[in-house]
């Protein structure tokens, strides 16, 4: 009789813990799967071979600003796109998409490197480079502040996009009377996008960065 009871129990047991052994995969299979993280984007590894020796003489030095960006939200990594064909006054940021630095940053890094294949770029702020090159007898560099005023992945309609970047520039000299304008300049490029997507997008921009860098780069050299 005995033998019968703990048969009977042993099997009660078994039955009751593959039971609970379904309830609790089931209940596995029911958690929420981890979203993916945003792909993280930025303008490439740039140059990644010397430039060729220019025979020509060095520019003066140029003091280079902050990019400003007043027509960005402040401090975002978003990757910002419009539809002109639906509500172009809205920027939409893509959900899984990142720079990898607010986009001031990263054009302010493509503007460096174009302007600086001629010339040594300065820190705005970097008062004891200026001093240093007044107390030799020279002038104060020039300097150049920027605006960005349009940094965005626009669609004027549902497959025919570009990377917009529109960059106002403006070249001061500094004198004992005060800031003296030298020249000002708006820069737009519009570069097609391979692709209707945020990979798209962001190809685009880093190419019109770089186009708005070389005319900028360009321009300041005319500049006195």
């Amino acid at each position: 009789m005995k033998t019968i009871k703990n048969i009977a129990a042993s099997a009660y047991a078994s039955s009751a813990g593959a039971i609970f052994g379904l309830i609790f995969l089931a209940g596995c299979s029911a958690l929420p799967t981890p979203p993916s993280r945003p792909a993280l984007y930025d303008f490439g590894p740039g140059t990644l071979a010397p430039a060729p020796t220019d025979r020509r003489a060095p520019l003066p030095p140029l003091a280079l600003d902050d990019v400003d960006a007043p027509g960005l939200p402040e401090g975002s990594n978003a990757v910002l796109y419009r539809l002109a064909y639906s509500d172009s006054q809205q920027l939409r940021p893509y959900s899984q998409a990142r720079w990898s630095q607010p986009p001031a940053q990263l054009v302010q890094q493509r503007l460096r490197e174009h302007l600086g294949q001629r010339r040594a770029i300065l820190k705005a702020d970097d008062a004891g480079a200026q001093a240093r090159d007044a107390a030799q007898g020279g002038q104060l560099p020039l300097v150049l502040r920027t605006e960005l005023e349009e940094f965005s992945h626009l669609f004027a309609s549902p497959t025919d996009s570009a990377g917009v970047v529109r960059l106002r520039a403006t070249v001061v000299a500094l004198t004992p009377a005060g800031e003296s304008l030298r020249g000002q300049r708006v820069f737009i490029a519009r570069t097609p996008a391979r692709s209707a997507d945020a990979a798209g997008g962001v190809a685009a921009l880093a190419e019109a960065s770089t186009q708005v860098a070389q005319e900028l780069a360009e321009w300041v050299e005319q500049v006195r």
